[in-house]
């Protein structure tokens, strides 16, 4: 039989336009399911927070943050339903463009080429820190109440913003092997069901049809790092977005992420993070 692939998603053509600009506001059961399209994808998350895969990785993300996807690359955002607001609906401004745009931008204006034509364009999803989010971010909102004149005023603005930055962290590689995609995503979904209890790796191997030995030589090809180490990390990611947007104890979400000895996971947690659990949330609801 045939097997799964990410859905192709192609982007609404808009007649007279030269990229893809949105303000999206959506019920949180509606956004999109692992696809790829042939564009890339500027990203900034304004209201809402979740997992979000790219390529090969999966993070978590939070309001305020800006990623940048290249073309032909697997994504997915999965916001957690209790991130929506009052109505539900989650918030995010999008734009996207095909490379054929940057190109033919670079040859009608001199002023970009000098620009960019030195440049190597990303092949990994970027996630820009908190200065270039800040810029990117302020550029779309203006985006949202101008012309389209204007906007393609700001779109060249932002392509020489988002290619020369250096405020950026590596968020994602394309896996080129569709059959390798199914599995990771398989893999990634299997973690985000069932984190909260022990996952042995008999269940997982054979979630994916593998036997244990294969699976572990398989996983650590992939993502370089053990299943167990991958899935120690989920849990601290997702108790880190607990700790910065909910009010439970340490202890609870000590729980509520898989773990059953509390002490053991601030041990853990301490050795990752760099700091207590006590103390994230103490430095991060702060800066929030």
């Amino acid at each position: 039989m045939e097997e799964d692939v990410a859905i192709p998603y192609e982007l609404p053509e808009v007649e007279n336009h030269s990229f893809f600009f949105i303000d999206q506001h959506i019920d949180v059961r509606l956004e999109a399911k692992l696809h790829r399209h042939d564009a890339w994808e500027l990203y900034c998350v304004m209201q809402g927070h979740g997992m979000r895969m790219a390529g090969d990785t999966l993070q978590p993300f939070a309001g305020g943050d800006v990623l940048l996807i290249p073309p032909a690359m697997h994504h997915y955002w999965k916001y957690n339903p209790s991130s929506a607001d009052e109505s539900g609906r989650i918030h995010y401004l999008m734009v996207a463009f095909k490379h054929t745009f940057v190109q033919d931008s670079m040859k009608t204006f001199p002023e970009l080429r000098n620009r960019l034509q030195s440049l190597a364009f990303p092949c990994e999803a970027l996630k820009f820190g908190v200065k270039t989010s800040r810029i990117i971010r302020h550029v779309l909102m203006c985006m949202n109440g101008m012309d389209d004149l204007g906007r393609l005023c700001e779109m060249l603005r932002l392509l020489s913003v988002i290619f020369t930055s250096k405020d950026y962290m590596f968020a994602g590689k394309s896996v080129r092997v569709e059959r390798d995609v199914r599995r990771m995503q398989q893999i990634s979904e299997y973690v985000m069901a069932h984190y909260v209890h022990p996952i042995s790796l008999a269940d997982i191997a054979a979630e994916v049809g593998m036997n244990r030995s294969a699976f572990c030589s398989y996983f650590k090809r992939c993502k370089g790092v053990t299943f167990s180490h991958f899935v120690t990390q989920y849990r601290l990611d997702t108790a880190c977005e607990l700790l910065i947007h909910s009010s439970k104890s340490v202890s609870e979400i000590g729980y509520l992420v898989g773990f059953s000895d509390i002490p053991h996971f601030v041990r853990v947690f301490a050795k990752e993070k760099g700091v207590s659990p006590g103390k994230y949330r103490k430095v991060h609801v702060v800066q929030t």
